[in-house]
């Protein structure tokens, strides 16, 4: 027996924000944008609405198609950079909601790539032999840090949570990863808490504030670099090449990167799903949300095998390879 993927669900917020409302408030167009990132909608929270809300859908559809009750689960990790709160965690929130007592809960901030390094911890935890199930969610609510007058980042982002439930199978399952973070880029992409130590404004980059900076220039470069090379090295950690691959699943950032990733694998943009051009970076959430859109259009059988890849700020990164057993 190990860990594997026993069923996923997804949300997306009801309010659609195309590149033509952009239009309004931003010097961009529908062309600039799409053509520069492949984005041409993006879904924004309510005002009623926190990261816990979005998760909690998310997480009770993730249920429902693994057939398992939230009473059975043990172990929540919410996956998040946008949390309700600085304490207590998402994941205590969302815990409460299910009415999963038996659940240990915690929340785990690796930006873009939490849900990849999520799951590698989880799978270890499963695996042990203590948590039998346990729901690993990414959710974020970028539309809450973007400044809204930046076009370099206001284009880009949006909001949704994707879940997976993860719990033992007879064989396949998530068979390895890679994470991997190179610190001395953390400042490249940030959201500065009242916390903070630093005197970011000593950037002339940096607008000041609680909200989102990016040098977009060498975060593209870090992604292009980083995304098909971790997708190889998770491969060959588990025996395997690209051409083992039945669907890449990146996380949706950009187009561009996510061709690049797709011709360093060698790999044809048929076997691999995209739908930033309908949701844009949802960060957290994006490859928890593609994977359930995927198997939800019969992208993914069982046996099939999966890879999928996240990148952010951190500069984080993570892969995991995953033979789907799950329906």
């Amino acid at each position: 027996m190990s860990a594997g993927i026993l069923g996923v669900g997804y949300y997306v917020p009801e309010t659609v924000v195309t590149n033509f409302d952009l239009e309004k408030g931003l010097s961009t167009s529908d062309e600039w944008i799409r053509s520069r990132t492949g984005i041409g909608e993006r879904r924004i929270a309510a005002d009623t609405q926190a990261t816990s809300d979005l998760a909690i859908i998310a997480a009770r559809a993730a249920l429902e198609s693994a057939n398992v009750k939230s009473e059975d689960v043990d172990l929540i990790v919410v996956a998040t950079c946008t949390p309700d709160y600085t304490m207590p965690a998402t994941a205590a929130l969302v815990q409460s909601a299910l009415k999963a007592r038996r659940a240990a809960a915690f929340d785990l901030n690796s930006v873009c790539s939490g849900f990849s390094y999520a799951l590698e911890v989880v799978t270890h935890m499963v695996n042990s032999g203590v948590y039998k199930h346990a729901l690993v969610i990414g959710a974020d609510v970028m539309s809450r840090t973007v400044d809204w007058t930046d076009r370099s980042t206001a284009i880009l982002f949006g909001d949704g949570a994707g879940a997976a439930v993860v719990g033992n199978v007879a064989e396949g399952g998530i068979l390895g990863s890679v994470l991997g973070a190179n610190g001395d880029g953390a400042m490249l992409l940030t959201t500065p808490s009242c916390y903070t130590h630093l005197s970011l404004s000593k950037d002339p980059g940096f607008a000041g504030g609680t909200k989102m900076y990016m040098n977009g220039k060498e975060v593209y470069r870090f992604a292009v670099q980083v995304m098909g090379e971790v997708a190889l090295q998770a491969l060959e950690r588990v025996g395997l090449t690209s051409k083992d691959v039945d669907l890449f699943i990146p996380h949706q950032a950009n187009i561009r990167i996510i061709e690049s990733a797709a011709r360093r694998l060698d790999m044809p943009m048929s076997k691999v799903f995209v739908n930033l051009d309908r949701y844009g970076n949802t960060s957290a959430a994006s490859i928890p949300i593609a994977l359930a859109e995927a198997v939800q259009q019969g992208r993914v059988k069982r046996g099939d095998l999966i890879v999928t890849v996240g990148f952010g700020s951190g500069l984080t990164w993570g892969a995991n390879v995953i033979r789907w057993t799950a329906g």
